[in-house]
């Protein structure tokens, strides 16, 4: 019987967990490091620490027959990828201090004809810095090891087929680098992999979120001239995208998670001269939900007029995007954050998470029963679904009342 390929996960977060897990379920024997204790507890007792469907039984069975194990420290292996977040700091710049920390902590494991493999979303160069990074550590290294970049592209809440069936786009830092990389790869992806350079990979990452954000801005500008021209923006796009080239997306409260509302930044960042619309369209977006924010706090204001008192708000919705748990960049917490420090009453709900480290969560029924205003900031599935009540006010910026 062959030996398992041995393979180094770094980071088990959102996409790193899922992957880790494919891996192992599809040949490799994977070893996932992350320095959360707790969730490195918890993945070793075969559970998960995110909500993805699917993906829990996944992780128990490969955790059951040990091609899955969780740990804080890397080991030697044959392929190490990485996948830790990349967040900005100060003016929108990014912050890489997770990728340079994981480098740093495989860099005393790799021996000669080593894969590592950048997955975080970065800028232009960061596979290279890496390199580098190792290199300067591990001198004697260089030109033995094979580096290489290739982003994911997947949708949260079907990661797991994403992540096996979708294309991917694959660049070493030299072609024998992208060589080994899509051998790796086609261990358990069965979409095509399209071999490049490594800056065109991470370019190519950056600008299919930039090429989203822009087309989200356009729908949240259009709602909000809808709004001042006295028009249903949602008929309004319904009607537009009769034409056969048009296909204008649902408006929303702004734009989150860890990809479209932070990834358009790294390119304006490297090229702040030329990144013209997509800075407009991060702007765009952005506001969009200060827009929300005072939107509600005018509506909470008329009611308190016309009442004697004050309303009793239920925010619908914390997460990013429908139907995940995820929290990363939503727009939704920033407008129930700005809410409450203007004071307002509210009830806060998300069906999606158990709790929540500085809010109260109600249930979807008690707010729909308690609160005068509803707003939906996040158009789950079980938004979709209730049975409203006339008496109440309703205030829908993602498309709930129109499903």
């Amino acid at each position: 019987m062959q030996e398992r390929m041995k393979v180094v996960m770094m980071g088990l977060g959102y996409i790193g967990l899922p992957t880790a897990a494919l891996m192992a379920a599809r040949g490799l024997q994977v070893h996932g490091v992350d320095v959360n204790p707790d969730v490195v507890s918890t993945i070793n007792k075969g559970k998960i620490h995110i909500v993805e469907p699917d993906l829990d039984g996944l992780v128990h069975h490969v955790v059951s027959d040990g091609t899955l194990k969780a740990d804080t420290a890397p080991v030697k292996a044959e392929a190490y990828l990485i996948a830790v977040p990349t967040p900005f700091v100060g003016n929108y710049e990014p912050d890489l201090k997770y990728v340079d920390s994981a480098t740093d902590m495989i860099s005393p494991y790799l021996e000669e004809g080593a894969l590592v493999i950048l997955e975080s979303t970065s800028p232009v160069g960061t596979t290279e810095r890496m390199a580098d990074r190792i290199y300067a550590s591990r001198p004697e290294l260089k030109g033995k090891i094979h580096v290489a970049y290739c982003p994911e592209r997947v949708l949260p809440g079907n990661v797991i087929h994403e992540l096996e069936n979708n294309d991917r786009s694959i660049g070493g830092i030299d072609p024998e680098a992208t060589e080994k990389a899509i051998e790796f790869y086609a261990h358990f992806v069965k979409g095509q992999l399209h071999a490049t350079n490594a800056r065109t990979a991470e370019m190519c990452k950056l600008v299919e979120n930039s090429y989203r954000d822009t087309n989200i801005a356009f729908a949240n500008e259009l709602s909000m001239i809808c709004e001042k021209a006295g028009i249903s923006v949602w008929e309004l796009i319904k009607l537009a995208n009769k034409h056969p080239r048009v296909n204008i997306l649902v408006p929303g409260t702004g734009v989150g998670g860890h990809c479209i509302a932070v990834d358009p930044w790294f390119i304006v960042n490297d090229f702040p001269e030329e990144a013209k619309i997509i800075r407009t369209a991060r702007e765009v977006n952005n506001y969009k939900t200060e827009w929300v924010i005072e939107r509600v706090v005018n509506t909470a204001l008329q009611f308190e007029l016309d009442n004697g008192k004050k309303p009793k708000v239920a925010c619908m919705g914390l997460a990013f995007k429908p139907d995940i748990d995820d929290l990363r960049e939503s727009p939704a917490i920033h407008v129930v954050d700005a809410l409450n420090e203007r004071g307002l009453d509210l009830m806060v709900i998300e069906p999606n998470i158990e709790a929540h480290n500085k809010y109260t969560l109600n249930t979807t029924e008690e707010g729909l029963e308690k609160a005068n205003i509803i707003v939906f900031l996040v158009g789950h599935r079980d938004f979709k679904k209730l049975e409203l009540i006339e008496s109440k006010q309703y205030m829908d910026f993602c498309g709930v009342l129109e499903a």
